[in-house]
């Protein structure tokens, strides 16, 4: 059984560092049902399991390493580690790749920076059947543990493009075919106005902005248009996580009518 000091421990402790992801090309994944996913899509290179919740039955051939308590938390950033820890092959592809598979739903998340958020992001792009999703220079690493723990699997579910300048991302976007649309909420569009008028049935590429900051002007204007959720109460706007809903499912219900 290996401990914390274990040489395997010690490499895979590495990627919970971006620099040390990046340089190896691997991440970790944690809990059994996002290592499900990994293992389903083939992305396992090594699985850490406690004896407590030895993984059994699984279809993978790699290398499954028993490890004691003390090398489970090592290798976990939760209050209470789960016991399963995969080593994961990075995901991420170029946007021309991604776009070449002709995606009818995708998101920009342009200088987002809260962890949960873009997890949350990404897990609700995948329910609402976008085929890609990219994280714009300046966002948060896809790969963050309190990221992939957010999105519960759904990096093995879509494409991802990471590290690439929002613009860059828009110029190819709108060259495959997609209609850019910023999501702010000063938008000169009403989201209801152009679900109505049918406009949202079209392939789609929605950007998002910063939590605080929203999206910079100067990005906004290299969108199609720029799009407001209804506030139909007294809040002074919706988070996020739940912005990207309302505007992914709204699209996704328009594209399947």
């Amino acid at each position: 059984m290996l401990n914390v000091s274990s040489a395997r421990v010690v490499a895979a402790r590495k990627l919970t560092e971006r620099a040390g992801r990046r340089a190896a090309g691997l991440f970790l994944v944690e809990g059994p049902n996002a290592v499900r996913e990994a293992l389903a899509a083939g992305a396992v290179r090594e699985l850490f399991c406690t004896p407590a919740q030895a993984y059994e039955g699984v279809s993978y051939a790699g290398p499954i390493h028993l490890v004691d308590d003390r090398a489970a938390a090592a290798l976990s950033e939760t209050v209470h580690p789960q016991g399963v820890v995969a080593v994961c092959a990075l995901a991420d592809v170029p946007p021309e790749v991604a776009l070449a598979r002709r995606p009818q739903l995708a998101v920009l998340l342009a200088e987002v920076s809260d962890p949960g958020n873009a997890g949350t992001v990404l897990r609700t792009a995948d329910a609402a059947g976008a085929g890609l999703v990219a994280f714009g220079g300046g966002s948060v690493d896809p790969y963050n543990g309190k990221v992939v723990r957010s999105a519960a699997g759904s990096h093995f579910h879509v494409d991802l493009v990471c590290d690439v300048p929002a613009d860059q991302v828009i110029h190819a976007a709108r060259a495959a075919g997609l209609r850019v649309l910023a999501a702010t909420g000063d938008g000169s569009a009403g989201l209801d106005d152009e679900d109505a008028a049918g406009r949202l049935a079209a392939p789609t590429l929605w950007v998002l902005g910063n939590e605080a900051r929203g999206l910079p002007p100067e990005l906004a204007s290299r969108c199609d248009d720029r799009v407001r959720i209804p506030i139909h109460g007294r809040a002074e706007s919706l988070n996020l996580a739940a912005a990207a809903a309302v505007v992914l499912y709204t699209s996704a219900r328009a594209q399947r009518r």
